[in-house]
């Protein structure tokens, strides 16, 4: 299927590994300029080299919010605008509730809240001016169903969802979507680094949690906004 984005400018974070990396290959397959980052020169540089389609690897941090407005920022002065934005990061520690210090919590909210507001704040201005864009976050099941140990992802996860649910319904109707796709357990590095060979649950291709990414950035998908979609093989377990 068409996607109808071809020619459109992606800027996609920590895109170096895992489902940053898949998304950003779903996106380019299907015609779109793609800006990726991540912290290392090298892994990047491999990266987009498998993106292909003249992907713009950005040497950032997206870890806090000045490391997300300065992605956005390198992404647009590149592409020349940015009409697509993948909002990413990867997870904070480990812990639960006893052995998790509350100055543990500053850095994980940094890292996957702040980083998603200061994203879509550099990036939203401009594409509500065009008249069109596409604001996708990659979050986690945990929001609907709290991860065991995993009390720092669980709490910011579920704080920017409800930011980008606010930001959807203030854009509605501009021509700029707002939407979260929420990870179960795929083959990325960071399942690896959780649960080692012993996952608990069904583990799914990166590949295709990319390619429901590029579907909620096509034209097809302009009447999609404020919906956060699991992507979990069924993990998730509730009626609601």
């Amino acid at each position: 299927m068409d996607l109808g984005i071809a020619g459109k400018r992606a800027a996609v974070a920590a895109a170096s590994s895992g489902l940053g990396l898949a998304s950003a290959k779903a996106l380019a397959a299907d015609g779109v300029t793609v800006a990726i980052c991540g912290r290392d020169h090298a892994r990047l540089d491999a990266a987009a080299a498998e993106i292909g389609g003249d992907c713009v690897p950005i040497v950032a941090d997206v870890s806090d919010a000045a490391g997300g407005t300065a992605f956005v920022s390198a992404a647009s002065e590149a592409l020349g605008g940015v009409d697509i934005l993948v909002t990413n990061a990867g997870g904070p520690p480990a812990g639960n509730f006893a052995a998790t210090d509350v100055d543990a919590y500053p850095a994980a909210l940094g890292l996957n809240l702040l980083s998603v507001v200061a994203m879509c704040k550099a990036a939203a201005p401009p594409m509500q001016e065009r008249g069109w864009g596409r604001v996708v976050a990659i979050t986690s099941l945990s929001v609907r169903q709290p991860i065991a140990n995993l009390i720092l992802s669980n709490t910011a996860r579920a704080g920017v969802t409800g930011f980008l649910k606010t930001m959807a319904r203030e854009l509605a109707g501009t021509g700029v979507t707002v939407n979260s796709v929420q990870p179960g357990l795929h083959g990325t590095p960071r399942i690896v680094e959780l649960y080692g060979d012993e996952p608990p649950g069904p583990v799914g291709d990166p590949g295709d949690f990319g390619a429901v990414v590029a579907f909620l950035c096509s034209e097809q998908a302009g009447f999609i906004t404020g919906a956060a979609i699991p992507v979990d093989g069924g993990s998730y377990t509730a009626l609601l």
